[in-house]
């Protein structure tokens, strides 16, 4: 369909946005008939703050091929993005958030009959591919911020272009990149590149006389910055942090400061996720330590300044061990620039690194795809799962990057150990169980050897320990300064889950 036969009331929800400029072309090249060889998929690049994650599902709701049970769904990398989302379109809309536009997380949900536009996390639509590998009424998928390259969108990803090319030809899909890198991409897809330029104000970039040379080191150097900022400068500041041991050290070091401190990171209760997200009171100065869950996706209002302290946790298997921990390292320079970026999505900003130009001349282009990094026993027991539920295929999922043969090796080791895969590596039946519990192999493996009611309680909750952040620390850093490093007794940490207020903690 041309697009300039396209009722322009149909991307009436998109005025004013720089994305605009992109849907029509957009939504034309989904409303052609789709094959298996030739899908009807799109590659859309726009920069943070063009309006694609809000406009984009909306549009295409309206479209001719999604039937009127049919649901478009976005998948985003993390809970705070996918509820922030979610509440965004319906509020556009002029609906509350659980009607036509619902969302739904690990934590929480909130889904109704109604909903035709559901916001999910890539981990939950995994569970619900390999549930049901038709994706039963779902017309499209997007998938926002697929440049980011986490393990469970590439999987995502991929299992979505088997399915076209196999059970579903009808199924739309769109990726959604903040960079233009895209061709390997648009040619894995078979989809046409749509970009939408965006819109920037102008922005200062300063750069540190000297590296930060240890992480210990980040609070200090970071909160000696903000500071300055604060005394230099007008609107609220945004400071990116690796994670939320520095936020805390970097909070305490600013008591006192003329602005209102607060947090944001994946684990704040989404009460307090949505208070950084609207604007401040009249005449206050806010500033937002935050994690890299503000690099894209969400819109921090009233932002003028940037910190970034330039450094990211990223999982690093450590085949050894047989385990994956967080390691502390340099972002990217396109990383770089997306936080940067946030300064000017408003107004003229201010960008402040705390490196120096001869370390950003080194810094890598792109991070690191995790599907590189990884552990990868999840991969391997959802892509054994998936043979065995669509059927043995004679080429390899297409993936925008393989798996190292190595960690692929060492994982079918650890399930078949497990019991989750047989020798030829296919999966058995208590694998398929594992599957579905959306926890690591190790961790449902643990669960499902418990025989008794009491015995499968305690695995729960020791799985639910050893998955998510230690439930003793937020308790103790409360205290004022530094928080102490928290009793090592299992015990502790039971009695809180079990709801017990031990005298402690």
């Amino acid at each position: 369909m041309p697009t300039s036969s396209l009722p322009a009331a149909l991307f009436s929800i998109a005025d004013g946005l720089p994305v605009q400029e992109a849907l029509p072309a957009l939504f034309a090249a989904l409303e052609r008939t789709p094959t298996a060889q030739q899908p009807a998929s799109a590659v859309l690049v726009a920069p943070p703050g063009a309006g694609k994650t809000t406009t984009v599902p909306p549009v295409l709701a309206k479209a001719t091929w999604r039937k009127e049970t049919d649901r478009i769904i976005m998948l985003e990398p993390r809970r705070l993005a996918a509820r922030a989302a979610a509440q965004r379109i319906a509020s556009l809309l002029g609906e509350e958030v659980g009607g036509f536009v619902g969302y739904r997380t690990r934590l929480d949900a909130a889904i109704s009959e109604r909903t035709r536009i559901e916001v999910l996390t890539e981990g939950l639509f995994l569970r619900r591919v390999l549930a049901d590998p038709l994706l039963e009424n779902i017309a499209c998928v997007i998938i926002d911020e697929v440049h980011e390259r986490s393990l469970e969108a590439d999987l995502a990803l991929a299992f979505c272009l088997d399915l076209q090319r196999t059970l579903r030809p009808d199924l739309r899909l769109v990726a959604m990149s903040a960079t233009a890198e895209t061709e390997r991409l648009a040619a894995l897809m078979h989809a046409p590149v749509f970009t939408s330029e965006g819109r920037m104000f102008p922005l200062t970039v300063h750069h540190a006389k000297r590296d930060i040379t240890h992480v210990r080191d980040i609070p200090a150097t970071t909160a000696t910055a903000i500071k300055h900022a604060l005394a230099e400068t007008e609107g609220d500041l945004l400071v990116f942090l690796p994670g939320t041991g520095e936020i805390r050290r970097t909070t305490s070091l600013l008591e006192g400061c003329s602005a209102t401190v607060l947090p944001l990171h994946g684990e704040l209760p989404p009460t307090e996720q949505a208070l950084v997200l609207r604007p401040g009171a009249k005449g206050e100065r806010r500033v937002i330590l935050a994690t890299s869950i503000a690099e894209t996706s969400l819109t921090v209002p009233g932002v003028r300044v940037v910190i970034d302290a330039g450094f990211r946790r990223a999982p690093r298997f450590d085949a050894g061990a047989g385990l994956s921990r967080l390691e502390t390292v340099r972002i990217s320079k396109a990383a770089a620039r997306q936080r940067a970026g946030r300064a000017g999505r408003e107004a003229p900003g201010t960008a402040f690194c705390l490196w120096t130009t001869a370390t950003e001349r080194g810094l890598p282009q792109h991070d690191r795809p995790e599907i590189l990094e990884a552990d990868l026993a999840d991969f391997v027991l959802a892509t054994a799962l998936w043979a065995d539920t669509v059927g043995e295929q004679d080429t390899p999922l297409p993936l925008p990057d393989q798996p190292p043969g190595s960690a692929v090796a060492t994982a079918k080791e650890l399930l078949i150990m497990l019991g989750a895969l047989n020798d030829d590596g296919t999966i058995t039946p208590l694998g398929r169980t594992m599957a579905t519990l959306g926890t690591h192999p190790r961790l449902a493996a643990m669960m499902l050897a418990a025989t008794t009611e009491e015995e499968a309680a305690l695995a729960a909750d020791l799985a639910a320990l050893l998955e998510e952040r230690d439930p003793l620390r937020p308790r103790m850093a409360g205290r004022g300064g530094p928080p102490p490093v928290p009793p090592s007794d299992i015990s502790l940490r039971l009695d809180l889950i079990a709801g017990d207020n031990h005298p402690d903690a």
